[in-house]
C-alpha cells in the first residue's frame, strides 16, 4: 500500500469529503494558504464559503466522482461522518457507522475510475477504536479490541471501508482530542470550568489523549507530502501527543488557565443522567485512551506543542 517518499508526487488539487466541518475548515484554510486547490465534497452547499463545493449525497455515484479525475496531482482527505455526541441507541450508532462508512465506499468506488491515479488519501479516525484502554500505551501496533459498539464498532469499518482506495499513498489518521479555540469540544469543556463544573469526572483517572490543532494540520501536510522535513509512510498514524494526561489533571489545568477554583468532582451516575439529559454519551466522558505515536517520533516529527500547558495557554490565553 503505497510508495516510497522520494518517488511520490506532492498533490497541487486536494479534495475534502466532510470539509464543512470543524476540521475540514480548517486544513481547507491551511491548503488554500499554501497554494493548494481546494474542493469540497458536501451534502449542503454553502454559500459562504470560499471555496469550490460540490454536492454529494455521500452514498451513491453521480456527477460529483469527476472532482476526483483530474490531470493535476488529486489527493483525497476523507472527515466523512456524523458528529459522536448523541445517545448510545442501537439507532444512533448505526446512523454513525453507516455516516462514515457509506461515503467511504462511495469514494472508494469513484477513485477506482479515474484516469490518474490519486496521488495521497488520508482516511481520517479515532484513537476510540481502542474504546477504553485503561493503562494500556496505544500505538500504531496495538491490536483493536472488540471494544464498545459506538467507538470500535464504528470506528473499525470505517477505517476497512478504506482498504481499496485507489491511491498511491494511503494514511489512516487516528486522531485524538483536538484542542481548538474553535472546536465544540474545548469550547464546551471551557463553558463548564467557568461555570465552576470544572472538577474530575468520576475518579479522574482515565486518560486523555489530545493534540493541538497546528501539530494536527502538520501531520496532515505531511501525509500529503507538503511537510518537507517529514515523510510518513502509507498505513495508520496516531494523532496525539506523546504526553496524554488524566482527566483529573485536564481539568486542573484548565481551572489554572481561566483562574478559576477548585470545583466539585462530577460523579459517574450524575454524568450518567446528565447525559440522558442532554442526549449525549456518558462514555464520552468516562472512558479514555493512553495514545502516542511510534511511527511519528521514528519519523522525526517534533510537536510543537508537546505539553498540554504550552497548549492551552496559546488557545485560551
Amino acid at each position: 500500500m503505497g510508495t516510497d517518499a522520494s518517488s511520490r508526487t506532492p498533490p497541487t488539487r486536494v479534495v475534502i469529503a466532510g470539509g464543512s466541518g470543524a476540521l475540514g475548515r480548517r486544513i481547507a484554510d491551511d491548503l488554500s494558504a499554501r497554494g493548494i486547490e481546494v474542493t469540497i465534497l458536501t451534502r449542503s452547499v454553502d454559500p459562504r464559503s470560499a471555496y469550490r463545493q460540490v454536492e454529494w449525497d455521500g452514498r451513491t455515484s453521480g456527477p460529483w466522482t469527476a472532482v476526483l479525475d483530474s490531470d493535476e496531482p488529486t489527493a483525497l482527505i476523507n472527515l466523512a461522518g456524523k458528529l459522536v455526541d448523541c445517545r448510545p441507541t442501537a439507532a444512533n450508532i448505526d446512523e454513525l457507522r453507516r455516516s462514515r462508512v457509506e461515503p467511504t465506499l462511495a469514494l472508494v468506488e469513484a477513485s477506482a475510475s479515474t484516469r490518474r491515479l490519486l496521488t495521497h488519501w488520508i482516511q481520517a479516525s479515532t484513537t476510540a477504536i481502542w474504546s477504553d484502554a485503561g493503562e494500556t500505551w496505544c500505538t500504531e501496533d496495538t491490536p483493536v479490541p472488540p471494544g464498545l459498539p459506538q467507538m470500535t464498532g464504528v470506528a473499525q469499518p470505517w477505517e476497512q471501508a478504506s482498504t481499496d482506495a485507489r491511491a498511491d499513498h494511503r494514511i489512516v489518521l487516528r486522531t485524538s482530542i483536538v484542542l481548538d479555540a474553535d472546536s465544540p469540544a474545548l469550547q464546551r469543556l471551557v463553558m463548564l470550568t467557568r461555570f465552576g463544573l470544572g472538577g474530575r469526572v468520576s475518579h479522574g483517572r482515565q486518560w486523555i489523549s489530545w493534540i493541538h490543532i497546528d501539530d494536527w494540520l502538520r501531520i496532515v501536510r505531511a501525509g500529503l507530502d507538503l511537510e518537507p522535513s517529514v515523510a510518513l509512510p502509507s498505513g495508520v498514524v496516531i494523532a496525539a501527543t506523546d504526553n496524554p494526561v488524566r482527566n483529573v489533571d485536564l481539568m486542573a489545568t484548565l481551572r489554572r488557565h481561566l483562574h478559576r477554583p477548585p470545583a466539585p468532582p462530577t460523579p459517574a451516575p450524575v454524568l450518567r443522567l446528565g447525559a440522558i439529559l442532554l442526549r449525549t454519551d456518558s462514555a464520552l466522558g468516562l472512558t479514555g485512551r493512553r495514545a502516542r505515536s511510534r511511527v511519528l517520533a521514528e519519523q522525526g516529527f517534533e510537536f510543537r506543542y508537546p505539553e498540554l500547558d504550552g497548549a492551552l495557554a496559546d488557545l485560551i490565553g
